[in-house]
């Protein structure tokens, strides 16, 4: 069985660097770190899900280009923001984060995003508040 691969979109180097440890010591894989929507789009493929801020470099292009890498990826989106009343719906997304985030929101987050749509998932995080 592969390891799931998460693209990570976030313009803060810092959080971003943050999201990366947690994932990779967890056991996920961590394909890219991505700044704005083109980076983004640039490294979704073979990606198996994505944490995504709202506002990114180029501005608040967070909720298009999730419904982008979930239309046109095939990828679970999970947004990392503390703007979450900026979320569009539909978004796309199966679920938001809110910053500051813990690490266990984020290994919850993940978990929901690589179960496949068949596998039954309770969810039972606070921190992690699904949008489907």
């Amino acid at each position: 069985m592969s390891v799931p691969t998460a693209l990570i979109v976030e313009d803060e180097i810092f959080v971003a660097l943050d999201l990366e440890r947690i994932l990779i010591d967890a056991g996920y894989a961590v394909k890219a770190i991505a700044a704005d929507k083109l980076g983004a789009l640039d490294a979704a493929h073979d990606c198996s899900f994505a944490l995504v801020d709202i506002n990114l470099r180029d501005g608040a292009t967070g909720p298009e280009l999730a419904r982008m890498l979930s239309e046109d990826f095939g990828l679970k989106v999970v947004f990392v923001t503390a703007n979450p009343a900026q979320i569009a719906h539909p978004s796309g997304a199966v679920g938001y984060v809110c910053k500051p985030f813990s690490e266990s929101a984020i290994l919850c987050a993940a978990a929901v995003a690589t179960c496949d749509d068949h596998t039954p998932l309770k969810v039972h995080h606070i921190e992690f508040v699904p949008l489907v």
